[in-house]
């Protein structure tokens, strides 16, 4: 059953231009070491060898595993000098997902797509899903994670209202209202101690 949020739900409590906000790099690690792990080992057991990756909101850092070659790893972000700083990004674009959720890549151009900890920001995150389903390649997997922390004072309003599986549940409902997706599984990936971790997996129709 699909229902429609009201547009309060997507407010924010900085209502100012993120450029703004992510005017100055934060080359620092969002979530905690256990976290990052297991990042890393999803994308390890999710993401195609040898493919072509598009890390959506991306930072200076895409937790990908070390020993694992990609093709092409292309970070899209709000801040150049942490992308620039991405030593898997062969190629980065800064760009404002709040102010054009379209993504400035062809159809199919991708194998798969990553978004970390970041989803909680987005004020148009159908939009942004739909053309994530238009620009990944039949069957190729989109990964959604996120934990416990967050810039508050820029996640939209219903992300700080709910917490854990209830997070999962909205993400894998904005997935249905996008469409183009198929399959969406809620995991716990959480570490035994540290920051939790959740993740929707998904794949492109």
């Amino acid at each position: 059953m699909f229902f429609k949020l009201p547009p309060a739900a997507f407010q924010r409590q900085d209502e100012t231009n993120d450029a703004i906000f992510y005017r100055f790099p934060r080359l620092v690690q969002h979530i905690d070491d256990g976290a990052i792990a297991a990042v890393t080992a999803l994308y390890r057991d999710w993401l195609p060898a040898n493919g072509a990756v598009l890390d959506l909101m991306s930072s200076w850092i895409s937790h990908l595993p070390d020993d694992v070659e990609y093709e092409r790893v292309t970070a899209l972000g709000m801040n150049q000098q942490e992308l620039a700083a991405n030593p898997r990004a062969t190629d980065y674009k800064v760009h404002d997902l709040n102010q054009s959720p379209q993504l400035p890549y062809a159809t199919n151009e991708f194998d798969a797509a990553t978004i970390c900890v970041s989803i909680d920001y987005l004020t148009q995150p159908v939009a942004v899903l739909a053309e994530l389903s238009r620009v990944i390649n039949a069957e190729g997997p989109l990964l959604i994670t996120f934990s416990n922390r967050c810039f508050a004072t820029k996640a939209v309003a219903v992300w700080l209202q709910l917490s854990g599986q209830a997070r999962g549940q909205l993400v894998a409902h904005w997935l249905d209202l996008a469409g183009g997706f198929t399959g969406a599984e809620l995991v716990d990936l959480s570490p035994t101690s540290g920051d939790p971790l959740f993740a929707v997996i998904t794949r492109a129709r």
